[in-house]
């Protein structure tokens, strides 16, 4: 077979496709007509992630999973935005992290609204000006984003799915490397980075700013006075400078997970994680007996943090993950438990325990 008889094989296959996608586009909007009419809400994280695992496991071609998770978000995202205008909130400016975080989830189609600082993404979200928020919640360098776990203790927002994001940081900048004098980053990053700075610009000047856009900015407009930036590859693209290294990071694995925030949890899938908050009674032991709740029926507790809890000295609030759904026997069963040592527990919501 000649090059002429592949590419025509190929438009005929293309052409197919586009009949195809068109019968889908229908089939979904048949499904959003129904939950309108039901009112419920027209974004299924649980069924989104049903379908992205039954795809990759009927995958018998060349397509590694990461392409057909990555070719069926953009299909389903073109789904949600013929369905509703759904608008999603995320910490800006664009090209942060956050953003290519929420573009991973909903995919290119949808709207995005940068919000300025933490608390605007919930507010965002609470007044219904966003249907749903995207924010970072810890990085497996750096630990928790106490900023999120803060928020959590007075909104009514609930958490309805993560994402996990793998953290590539480079150095970018408009001169040569050897006119670097000062590096602009977020904080984060120059704590992801921090034996490659020592090694690479020890006598350098490290400058903390809200964002690595903002950095990448600031290193176009003060070029002439040696500024470069650390960050991610789509920050260099918006601001026109030249990725000088990438993957500067000193954890090949570095990653970064994330929560989408809605107004409603998510239905149980069978793997599954739970977030939620306590707050413990001032009783010697009370920590302890506590999570014996959670040991008693046997449920696997992956993450806990403690923050102050704002409202009196040395008064605490811990935000725990755990392993399950909160619909589920054990789970309920284990919180009924926890109730009896604590003088506040707040669920903030279950979700699909995703791994890519």
């Amino acid at each position: 077979m000649n090059l002429d008889d592949i590419r025509i094989g190929i438009d005929r296959i293309d052409g197919q496709l586009l009949d195809l996608l068109s019968e889908r586009a229908e089939l979904v909007h048949q499904v959003g007509e129904v939950k309108k009419r039901d009112g419920l809400q027209i974004y299924a994280p649980e069924r989104e992630e049903a379908l992205l695992r039954k795809l990759v496991e009927r995958n018998q071609g060349r397509l590694p999973e990461k392409s057909i998770r990555a070719i069926y978000r953009e299909i389903m995202s073109a789904a949600l935005a013929l369905e509703d205008d759904l608008k999603i909130a995320y910490l800006g400016p664009e090209g942060t992290w956050t953003h290519q975080a929420a573009i991973k989830k909903f995919g290119h189609s949808v709207e995005y609204t940068a919000q300025p600082n933490f608390a605007e993404v919930f507010d965002q979200v609470t007044r219904r000006k966003a249907d749903y928020g995207v924010v970072p919640i810890e990085n497996s360098t750096e630990g928790a984003v106490s900023h999120t776990l803060d928020l959590f203790v007075d909104s009514s927002l609930q958490i309805c799915a993560q994402i996990l994001l793998r953290i590539e940081n480079g150095l970018m900048a408009c001169i040569p490397r050897d006119e670097i004098k000062t590096l602009y980053s977020h904080p984060q990053v120059f704590g992801q980075c921090r034996t490659w700075i020592l090694q690479n610009f020890p006598k350098a000047d490290l400058v903390e700013v809200s964002s690595t856009t903002r950095a990448a900015q600031i290193a176009r407009e003060k070029a002439s006075e040696g500024a470069a930036a650390m960050g991610g590859a789509l920050a260099a693209e918006m601001n026109g400078l030249t990725m000088l290294e990438e993957s500067i990071q000193d954890r090949a694995t570095n990653t970064t997970r994330f929560l989408v925030i809605g107004e409603k949890t998510c239905p149980a899938t069978g793997n599954d994680r739970t977030s939620m908050l306590f707050a413990i009674h001032d009783r010697p032991g009370s920590l302890v007996r506590a999570l014996q709740a959670f040991e008693h029926f046997d449920i696997n507790m992956s993450k806990i943090e403690s923050r102050p809890s704002k409202r009196k000295d040395w008064e605490y609030v811990f935000y725990v993950d755990l392993a399950g759904h909160c619909e589920n026997d054990d789970v309920q069963e284990a919180l009924g438990e926890l109730e009896k040592h604590c003088s506040m527990v707040k669920l903030l919501g279950s979700y699909p325990d995703v791994s890519e």
